[in-house]
């Protein structure tokens, strides 16, 4: 027995309002959070959406218009969830932070951002570094290196550490066992050739990846107000 054809009437019923870009770009996001960078596909969108491939293509190119149109929405809402502080150490502070929880929640932004940087939200990302290197009187001739650092910093320690859950996920250990285990090995190295590694087993099964995260950042700007002391020395 022949099975029937759906008929149109048996489909799923399409959208009857308006499609935007942002609802585009947010359902995107949910995709990309839920399933990594495969799942986002422009049939995807269609039936997430109820809408036409045409729907979709009146607001993004391709699939590659549309990650980088996610990248910048998220780094947006970093930029205006961070408020100014009267003191631009602690300012620029919490944007480094905010940067690495962002790509800690959606782990697919530090790829695209390594991909693209030169896409507008970094770009304004950097320039709000610049402001607040600026602010703390940071000689113009080393702002570009203090800020690449400062990234460079931000995102190589994000993207390890959004890698490093990813990879524990898919081998179902948690974050504390897999410490334990690495703990446990520091701990049996010879001490008289790993003095530093032998000592520090219990710290790396105690630290806090966050709060290491920001001891780095602490460094970085201890380092950099060297550089302004030895301009006006």
């Amino acid at each position: 027995m022949r099975k029937k054809t759906a008929t149109r009437s048996q489909r799923a019923p399409r959208r009857t309002d308006s499609l935007s870009r942002e609802l585009i770009i947010q359902t995107a996001i949910e995709l990309l959070d839920s399933h990594g960078e495969s799942a986002l596909t422009l049939r995807a969108l269609t039936v997430r959406l109820s809408t036409g491939y045409g729907a979709i293509y009146h607001h993004v190119a391709d699939k590659s218009d549309l990650l980088a149109a996610a990248t910048d929405d998220i780094i947006t809402r970093v930029l205006s969830g961070t408020g100014t502080d009267t003191d631009p150490r602690e300012t620029l502070r919490h944007l480094a932070l905010g940067l690495f929880d962002a790509i800690d929640a959606h782990p697919w932004v530090g790829a695209e951002l390594s991909r693209q940087p030169w896409r507008p939200a970094l770009l304004d990302f950097y320039e709000s570094i610049a402001r607040l290197l600026d602010a703390l009187a940071i000689p113009e001739p080393s702002r570009f290196d203090a800020a690449g650092t400062l990234m460079n910093y931000v995102l190589g320690v994000a993207v390890q550490n959004a890698a490093n859950a990813r990879h524990l996920a898919d081998s179902d250990t948690d974050r504390a066992t897999f410490l334990d285990t690495a703990a446990a090995q520091w701990a049996q190295v010879n001490p008289s050739r790993y003095p530093f590694v032998h000592a520090a087993a219990t710290q790396l099964r105690e630290h806090d990846d966050r709060e290491q995260f920001l001891a780095g950042v602490d460094i970085f700007l201890t380092g950099i107000a060297a550089l302004r002391q030895s301009s006006e020395s």
